[in-house]
C-alpha cells in the first residue's frame, strides 16, 4: 500500500472534527446530503500534498474538487485552521516537541515599505499559435 499522507489518522480527525462548525440541514427543502466533512478534508490534504489542481482529486476520495474548495473557504471564515494550529501547537508544547529556540518567522510576502520601487504595469501574455497549426 503506498504511503498517502493526506489520509487521516482516526485521532487526528477527532480532534480536527470537533473544530468544524456544525451546519444544521434545513427542514423544508433541505435538499441534497451534505458530504462528509473527513472526505472533504482529506481532499483539501490532497490537493496541498500533492500541489495538484482542484479537479484532480481522485474518485476514491469520493469526494469533488469543487465541495473542497467550498469548505475550504467555509473554514477559512470560520477560523477552523487557526483553532486547529493552536490545538496542535498546545499538544506537541505538552509533549515536549516543539523547540521555541528553532521558530522561524517568514517575512518574504509582505510588501517593502519606504523607498521601495513601485511594482511596474503587468504585461499581457498572448498565446502562440501552435506548431502543428491546429
Amino acid at each position: 500500500m503506498a504511503w498517502e499522507p493526506w489520509r487521516l489518522p482516526e485521532g487526528f480527525w477527532l480532534r480536527a472534527a470537533s473544530l468544524l462548525p456544525v451546519v444544521e440541514r434545513r427542514f423544508r427543502n433541505p435538499g441534497r446530503r451534505r458530504i462528509d466533512d473527513r472526505r472533504c478534508l482529506e481532499g483539501i490534504l490532497f490537493v496541498l500534498f500533492t500541489g495538484l489542481p482542484w479537479d484532480a482529486i481522485p474518485a476514491e476520495l469520493e469526494v469533488s474538487g469543487v465541495t473542497c474548495w467550498r469548505r475550504l473557504q467555509e473554514w477559512q471564515q470560520a477560523d477552523v485552521w487557526e483553532r486547529l494550529l493552536e490545538l496542535l501547537l498546545v499538544e506537541l508544547e505538552a509533549a515536549g516537541l516543539v523547540d521555541a529556540r528553532r521558530y522561524l518567522i517568514d517575512a518574504s510576502i509582505v510588501p517593502a515599505k519606504k523607498g521601495a520601487p513601485r511594482r511596474g504595469a503587468a504585461r499581457w501574455i498572448v498565446a502562440a499559435p501552435r506548431a502543428s497549426g491546429i
